[in-house]
């Protein structure tokens, strides 16, 4: 149910968290800490990026899932953008990109470091005291045929997954694009640094193209529920939109080769444009997935393609890690991703059967 693997989540946040906060002197205990509460962090982030499908079904009727599976999703990605802010504004960079370079000195950045982990700390244990006082497994009523029907079991899901060759399609559609993304973001402002971007700059490019995929991921949803049966042609739109945006952004960066005009504007259009398209696409694929592969449970089938997501962006990660003085080929990993992730959901073929239980069983 719900209620547990909530409060298992939230605690492990919490002790996590803490870890990070501990007072030692000795620097290699402290690293040791900062790793060991990062890990549990991690343990914590499938609930968080997996269980919107599952309380949608559980709590809303057909007409309002795609709704509360997008806010459920995209409210995770609000923290992200909170996160593209708070490092920028609070902590003061280290490297050239400081305005005032006095006050970068390290033992000033380390105390600002020092007081955004206790405020995570202290939002944390809210949370987790807030879940504990009231956080209900499941409704008194379930609100439609699909919450009340049986589910297979885990062996008989993962069986049923890795032999759906459909689910394997959109799983990857929506794995590597937002895999690479996921990792493109993060190292952001490195990114765009040799293009003479600060990192508050950046921060702000990320944070508006998260608001912004938020924003339009929630009407496409709602859009989804008054129209059903769109979900392959909302995702269509959303990963032309990708590529566009990304071939966009790629091209403005290689200014000696392509001439095009390098100014804030272009990178922040491209940029949020690109966040939007893509932010946006993670619920309609969510219930995309549900809908393919039921009755598998919704959190396996979420949590098999986070999974693959993580892979992805680990990937890319490792490989930055010896390719880090040039940054060409991770801009152009991202048209890449979006453009094989468009063709295979060109060849996909959608079916509902979650929603088909519904309509039948109802009439």
């Amino acid at each position: 149910g719900l209620r547990v693997t909530v409060l298992l989540t939230s605690s492990l946040m919490v002790l996590g968290s803490g870890l990070r906060c501990v007072p030692v002197s000795d620097l290699e205990i402290r690293k040791k800490l900062i790793h060991g509460g990062q890990l549990l962090n991690g343990l914590a982030g499938p609930t968080v990026m997996n269980a919107a499908p599952f309380l949608s079904t559980t709590w809303f009727s057909p007409d309002e899932r795609a709704t509360a599976t997008a806010i459920a999703s995209l409210l995770n990605y609000l923290g992200s953008a909170g996160a593209f802010l708070v490092g920028p504004l609070v902590v003061p960079p280290p490297n050239g990109t400081a305005h005032l370079v006095s006050q970068s000195n390290p033992q000033h950045i380390k105390d600002r470091i020092e007081a955004v982990l206790y405020a995570e700390f202290g939002m944390v244990s809210l949370i987790f005291s807030a879940a504990l006082a009231y956080f209900p497994s499941r409704p008194p009523f379930p609100p439609s045929v699909a919450a009340a029907s049986q589910r297979l079991s885990y062996r008989r899901s993962f069986c049923r997954l890795l032999s759906n060759f459909r689910f394997l399609m959109i799983a990857l559609a929506y794995a590597i694009p937002l895999g690479v993304f996921s990792g493109w973001s993060g190292v952001l402002d490195l990114i765009l640094t040799p293009i003479h971007v600060s990192q508050v700059d950046a921060g702000w490019i990320g944070f508006w193209s998260i608001v912004g995929g938020c924003v339009v991921g929630i009407a496409m949803a709602r859009f989804a529920d008054f129209i059903r049966g769109m979900l392959k042609f909302i995702l269509l739109l959303l990963l032309s939109g990708a590529t566009l945006a990304s071939t966009w952004f790629t091209l403005t960066c290689l200014t000696t080769v392509t001439h095009l005009p390098l100014t804030t504007a272009t990178l922040y259009t491209s940029c949020i444009l690109l966040g939007i398209f893509l932010n946006s696409s993670v619920p309609i694929f969510f219930e995309l997935f549900v809908e393919t592969v039921y009755p598998v449970p919704e959190g396996i089938s979420c949590g098999v393609v986070t999974f693959l997501s993580n892979v992805f962006m680990g990937v890319l990660l490792f490989f930055l890690t010896f390719y880090h003085t040039e940054f060409s080929w991770f801009n152009w990993c991202l048209p890449g991703s979006c453009l094989l992730s468009l063709l295979l959901i060109l060849c996909f073929r959608e079916s509902y059967d979650r929603l088909y239980l519904d309509v039948v069983v109802s009439v």
